[in-house]
């Protein structure tokens, strides 16, 4: 059996940046989140805005996680751009509606778990997003047929080659079907951060609903 293990797990970390309180906490997750992310950015924490997003696929019950960019958090909740019309997490959320979301400061020693449902933002607000991202982004959300299988790099470059001269002279290039904004709405968000001797701080919001107050409980690590 040792023979065929190929990875060996590296000498275990220690964690010894900061302890978390509850007095540390504010009483909207929210705001919590927003600070923490302030922080992170201010820490320059490489790529602070990536988060791995889980979706389930019913009935089967099939997990599947990518990393995704954070692109916004409103008063409802965390808002990741991608395609929802051919890709393996747009026929899990159409199947399941619930997702989570994790990010990971290492630098910080800090970790944030969010549980909830999903939503899609209206095509208004995917328009007002897309419209800020670069030329080329845009014209590779046209092009990419996200998650089906291809023959080639070359016919990834085709297809890339015919929307660039399509929309050649178009300024304002229009949003692709299918494209846009999901929003994870929280039910549970959970703050880590790492303590000595694997002791981590865990503080976990809760509630029933959309409408419900938020309860915060301390975990055991």
């Amino acid at each position: 059996m040792n023979k065929e293990r190929l990875i060996f797990a590296p000498a275990t970390k220690q964690y010894s940046k900061a302890h978390l309180t509850r007095a540390l906490l504010n009483d909207s997750p929210l705001l919590q989140f927003n600070k923490w992310y302030s922080e992170a950015v201010e820490a320059k924490e490489p790529i602070a805005e990536s988060t791995t997003l889980a979706t389930a696929h019913l009935p089967s019950g099939r997990v599947s996680a990518r990393v995704v960019l954070f692109k916004e958090l409103d008063k409802r909740g965390f808002i990741v751009y991608s395609n929802w019309k051919s890709s393996k997490k747009a026929r899990d959320v159409l199947s399941n509606p619930h997702a989570a979301l994790t990010f990971f400061w290492k630098g910080l020693e800090r970790q944030v778990r969010v549980e909830g449902r999903t939503e899609f933002v209206t095509p208004e607000e995917s328009y007002a997003y897309f419209k800020t991202r670069p030329h080329d982004s845009k014209i590779g959300a046209w092009a990419s047929p996200q998650s089906q299988a291809v023959e080639s790099r070359e016919e990834l470059d085709k297809l890339v080659a015919e929307k660039t001269e399509k929309f050649k002279d178009i300024e304002d290039i229009p949003l692709p079907d299918g494209w846009g904004g999901l929003r994870i709405v929280p039910l549970e968000i959970e703050f880590w951060q790492g303590g000595m001797n694997r002791v981590h701080d865990r503080f976990t919001y809760t509630r029933e609903n959309e409408e419900s107050d938020w309860n915060v409980k301390r975990l055991a690590p």
